[in-house]
């Protein structure tokens, strides 16, 4: 089971809420919920990594994560203003690893939930 931490209130904001859940079912491993998120013409930019381009390869990429278990997701910010949004926290893996992230989040629109692009900087700690 993932143990989740969540320090920002992201109260009155739904763009905020639908971050919060959407990293929360990244570290689940949520994939039906991940899917409905993203657009189809997605593109995932893991800086010093990789570039993930389609929802076709998105998802390829979703299922290949999927055995990595996560046991606790410390969401430390979550910011949203029109079309973007921005998460960073600390993920831990089942191995003991663990991961800082910052995640940028650009939607099809200001008031849809449909991610277009996400950049992701991953930094193991």
């Amino acid at each position: 089971m993932t143990k989740i931490i969540s320090t920002p209130n992201c109260g009155n904001s739904p763009k905020m809420q639908f971050i919060k859940e959407f990293n929360i079912a990244f570290a689940k491993g949520d994939v039906p919920f991940i899917i409905e998120s993203i657009a189809d013409n997605i593109v995932w930019d893991i800086i010093s990594s990789k570039k993930i381009e389609g929802k076709e390869n998105f998802v390829k990429a979703l299922n290949k994560m999927k055995s990595i278990q996560t046991t606790e997701l410390k969401l430390e910010q979550i910011l949203s203003h029109g079309k973007q949004a921005a998460a960073n926290g600390i993920i831990t893996l089942e191995s003991g690893k663990k991961y800082a992230f910052s995640d940028f989040y650009l939607f099809k629109s200001a008031k849809g939930a449909q991610i277009q692009s996400l950049t992701s900087y991953v930094i193991e700690v």
